[in-house]
Parts: C-alpha cells; sequence; structure tokens
C-alpha cells in the first residue's frame, strides 16, 4: 500500500507545507491480525472525526460569521474551534467565540469575504474529540450559554510587526525606571552620577558600564526563562524570586548595601558582594547594572507587558533580542545624560552634601531588605522570617566587628560572625528546599476572592456570571500598589456586590504551571494581568495601573 500524503506544519504564525511518500508491504496470508495490533489500530481509528448526521446553518453580517451546528442540549462541551476546509474564506487567525443554545452549538467568527455556498469544516471540542461539519445558508439562534473556546480567550496580536514589539519593548523598560521597584537603585545611580559633577567621559563610561550591566543581566535572566521553559518548566518573568534560596541570598546582599551606605563601613574594610556595586569606576557601575536588573524583574510595566509575552512565542533570537531591548531602555536615562550635554549640565556639582544624600539613600535599601525579608516570610512562613532574621543579623555583626578592629581578637570575632552567618545562610538553603511553601496571607479580602482555577472560570462563565479575576504576587510592587489602592477598598466592593461581580485571585507568588500557561495565553510572562469578564461577552484586558474608578465603573 502506497500513499502520496501531503500536509502543512504549523506554528502560531505560520504554516509551511510537506509532505512524503509513505509505504507498507503486506504479504497475503490467513488474515489474523495480531491482538496488538488491532488495539492500536482501534486507537487511531477511534480519533478520527465523526461526519455529523445532521447538516449545519450559517449567517454572515458583514465580516462576522455565525455557524449554527447541531449538539444535543444534554451533551456537556468545552475547548471548542472550528476549523474550516472551506479555503480563502475564514480569517483563520481571529478569536472565535462559542454558545450553547438549545440543540444547537454556535460559533463564531470572522471571514475575509461575502460567501453563500457550502461550508466544510472540523469542529473540535472536549479532549481533541472531532466532527466533521457541513453547513449551508440559514437561521441561527439567538442567546444561550457561553462555551469556552480552545485556548481560553486568547486574541491573538495580529498585524504587530516585530520592529513595533521590540519598540515596546524599548519604551516598556524606560518606563520600568518609573515603578515603584526601581526606586532604590535609581537612587544609586544618582549617587554616582553626582560625584563625577558633569565630568563628560566619567559620565560615558559610566553609563556604558551600567547599561553593559543591565543588557546582560537581562539577557541572562530572560535566557535562562527561555531554557527552564523549553525544559517544561512553565515560569514566568521574575521566576527567581519564585525561589526561597535565592532571596535569602538577595536579602544579605541589600543588606550589605544598606550598611555601606548608611557609612557603617568601607569598600576597603570589607569584601562582600556589596563592593561589586560599591567600585569605582566602570567596575561598579557594571555590578549597579546587574543589580538594577535583578531588582526590577518584579515589576512589569505598561507596553513591557506584550513585548515579553511575545518573547514567549518567538524564535529564541528574537526573544533575547526583545531582553535586550528592555534592557536598553532601563538604562537609557543614563545614556541620554551622558551623551547630551544639555541633559549632564543639569547635575549638581560635588560637595559635602553627597555625604548626606549617601546616608539618606540607606532608608529605601533597608526597605528593599525589609520587603525581601517579608517575602521571604510570606514564602516560607516562620522559618523564613527567622532563619533570613539570623543571618542578616550576624552579617551585620560580623561586618561592624570586623571594620572597627583594634586587634586580632576582635578580627577572629568578626570573622566567627561572619562564618555563622554562612552557617545559617547554608542551613537555610537546605530547610527552605525542603519544606513546603506557606500560605501566610492574613490581609482582609474586600472582594472575598476566590482561588482562581480554569474551571472555576470556566463554571462562572457557563452560568453566565461577571467574573473580575487578577494575577498577584507577593514580590511585584506595582501588584501591591493597586490592591492597596483600588482593589482592597470599600467602593469597589460595593460596586462588585451591586453588580453581581464574582472575584477570582490567582496567587503567582511560588511557582504555578496552571498560572503560567494562562498568563502565556494571554500574551504575558509575568504579573500583573487584570481581566473583567462581562456575562455572556468577550473578556477585557485592565489596566496595569488600576483605580477606584476603573474597578467602580465595571460594576455598573
Amino acid at each position: 500500500v502506497r500513499v502520496a500524503a501531503l500536509w502543512a506544519a504549523c506554528s502560531d504564525t505560520i504554516c509551511v507545507p510537506e509532505g512524503g511518500n509513505l509505504e507498507v508491504d503486506l504479504v497475503a496470508g490467513k488474515g489474523n491480525i495480531d491482538t496488538a495490533a488491532r488495539s492500536r489500530f482501534d486507537a487511531w481509528r477511534s480519533a478520527l472525526p465523526v461526519p455529523l448526521d445532521r447538516q449545519g446553518q450559517y449567517t454572515i453580517t458583514g465580516k462576522r460569521i455565525d455557524i449554527a451546528i447541531p449538539y444535543p442540549a444534554t451533551a456537556g462541551v468545552k475547548k471548542v474551534w472550528f476549523f474550516p476546509a472551506t479555503e480563502n474564506l475564514f480569517r483563520y487567525a481571529a478569536p472565535q467565540s462559542a454558545r450553547k443554545t438549545g440543540d444547537w452549538l454556535v460559533i463564531g467568527g470572522e471571514v475575509n469575504n461575502a460567501f453563500d455556498g457550502r461550508i466544510d469544516g472540523l469542529l473540535r471540542f472536549g479532549d481533541a474529540q472531532g466532527l466533521e461539519v457541513r453547513a449551508m445558508p440559514g437561521d441561527v439562534p439567538a442567546g444561550g450559554d457561553v462555551v469556552t473556546v480552545l485556548g481560553g480567550d486568547v486574541t491573538p496580536d495580529v498585524g504587530v510587526t516585530f520592529g513595533w514589539i521590540l519598540g515596546f519593548s524599548i519604551l516598556g523598560g524606560l518606563l520600568l525606571n518609573l515603578m515603584p521597584c526601581v526606586f532604590p537603585i535609581l537612587g544609586l545611580k544618582a549617587l554616582s552620577l553626582a560625584k563625577m559633577g558633569g565630568d563628560k567621559w566619567a559620565a560615558r563610561t559610566d553609563a556604558l558600564a551600567y547599561t553593559g550591566g543591565v543588557m546582560l543581566s537581562v539577557l541572562a535572566l530572560g535566557g535562562i526563562m527561555l531554557a527552564l521553559r523549553a525544559a517544561g518548566q512553565e515560569v514566568g518573568w521574575a521566576f527567581q524570586l519564585q525561589d526561597p534560596k535565592i532571596v535569602l541570598l538577595l536579602l544579605l546582599l541589600m543588606v550589605a548595601v544598606t550598611a555601606n551606605l548608611a557609612g557603617l563601613f568601607e569598600i576597603s574594610s570589607v569584601g562582600a558582594g556589596d563592593a561589586l556595586t560599591r567600585k569605582d569606576g566602570w567596575a561598579g557601575s557594571f555590578w549597579t547594572g546587574v543589580l538594577a536588573a535583578v531588582v526590577a524583574t518584579p515589576c512589569t510595566g505598561p507596553f513591557m507587558a506584550a513585548a515579553m509575552g511575545a518573547a514567549l512565542l518567538l524564535p529564541v533570537a528574537q526573544a533575547l533580542l526583545l531582553f535586550a531591548g528592555l534592557g536598553f531602555g532601563l538604562a537609557l536615562p543614563f545614556l541620554v545624560i551622558a551623551y547630551v550635554p544639555a541633559a549632564r549640565a543639569l547635575l549638581p556639582k560635588p560637595g559635602p552634601w553627597l555625604g548626606t544624600f549617601r546616608k539618606a539613600m540607606a532608608v529605601p535599601m533597608g526597605l528593599t531588605a525589609l520587603a525581601l525579608l517579608w517575602l521571604l516570610w510570606r514564602l516560607m512562613g516562620e522559618v523564613g522570617l527567622v532563619v533570613g532574621g539570623l543571618a542578616a543579623s550576624a552579617l551585620l555583626v560580623g561586618i561592624t566587628i570586623m571594620v572597627r578592629e583594634k586587634g586580632k581578637a576582635e578580627v577572629a570575632r568578626a570573622k566567627h560572625y561572619l562564618a555563622l552567618a554562612s552557617v545559617i545562610f547554608g542551613m537555610g538553603i537546605i530547610a527552605i528546599g525542603r519544606l513546603p511553601a506557606t500560605n501566610t496571607d492574613s490581609r482582609p479580602d474586600m472582594l472575598q476572592s476566590e482561588a482562581f482555577t480554569l474551571a472555576r472560570l470556566d463554571d462562572y462563565r457557563a452560568a453566565n456570571r461577571k467574573v473580575f479575576v487578577y494575577f498577584t504576587a507577593d514580590w511585584c510592587v506595582t501588584c501591591k500598589i493597586n490592591e492597596v489602592a483600588a482593589i482592597d477598598r470599600e467602593e469597589t466592593a460595593k460596586a462588585f456586590d451591586k453588580g453581581g461581580i464574582v472575584t477570582l485571585k490567582g496567587d503567582f507568588t511560588r511557582r504555578d504551571p496552571a498560572i503560567a500557561r494562562f498568563l502565556a495565553k494571554h500574551g504575558r510572562s509575568g504579573v500583573p494581568l487584570y481581566l473583567y469578564y462581562p456575562a455572556g461577552g468577550e473578556p477585557l484586558i485592565l489596566p496595569q495601573i488600576l483605580t477606584v474608578d476603573t474597578l467602580t465603573s465595571l460594576g455598573k
């Protein structure tokens, strides 16, 4: 038996025609079939789509097409999609919708041209089941209950070129400088720039080194994320802050940086990790850029979300270029200062005020350290709080004694404290690696949110309910500001109660493959993400910076 086969191999953006010649030699015999071979054949045959015994009906209004497919009212259905066999009719990349009304399943989509002939296609539903469908012009029933389509509620972003996406990446990195999580690092850069006093070559060397540190760090984080996803792990942007071991390491680094800025020690005294960011010249600027990228990753600002979501779908080379664009945008303000004389002229002259400013910058860095300790507690409960607190305290005591050394005994004692901090850190790494995640969220929930699951969302949509879905994480500063300023407010709760809106909350503090997949389907690689599902309608993606008015208007 010989077959000349043709097929299409498709990705999200392109289909490539392929083909081949297949053959099998059958030997004449008694006709006996091996039991294993029969089972294998039956399994493949059962996967073939079944021809529908009744004809469907469709209507086309402008660019909109609705196809009513006969489907028993008593039979459950979800995850549907219509693959048209009639060529040059459908706009294949357009989103589809589905609803169930009586003994009909109505699939909605978009067409390229007017049409009045027979439409052939394949209805995919459930766990990869299929029906062969034929439809002719006719009446399509109205109303019905919403049915989920394949891939959730994805609206493919078509018509946007890679150049635009790269521009979004650079702009997103630029706007990231305005996000609260980056403020402490901007303070470090402001301190280093002020020391230069407008010197052109010093400013340019500093800016280029800082840019290199930012871009290499973002590329490394992006590359690791892509590698983990390629290995089958569902991770998103800021994945490293979902690991308590990395959070503990960053906590100790921030404690050292805070101590240095506060004047507790100078670089010549201690060879701690903080030395990397406080060195003079290009080396210090480079490591400050690395630190800026690591600290900035919890934030997902405007424009950045779309670019990072696209990076998950593009080839590796293009994805890494988007990450490089993000780093370039983050460093862009300092490049402008370095290469634009008018901007550099605005820098203040060095003076005694620098010492006061340096100590003032210890405050936001100290708050960052406290935030990391709090995050460790949120990730691991009391164990994380105790381990982080002891390791940070031992590190501070060891540094204090070492910089105030008066003899060999004091130096030896300081080394003991530093060794103790290392031991506590090591024991903490072991304990954290073995303990499960702990939910320590005691904050009152004004909206009485339910934990997000895709099944729960499908249930509410099938029941024609209005749903507000939001995804947050304890390491996401933007998320927490939105929750305090707009979500967990009495006005919002009253508006939602009046409008009959239910709330689902997805906590991405720890790695959650289901949430990572859902974010990716909506073109996001990280949080926050806010969605509103009107009753029976298409979902609306809300802005990343929320206000009370934005949310209360949903209940009207």
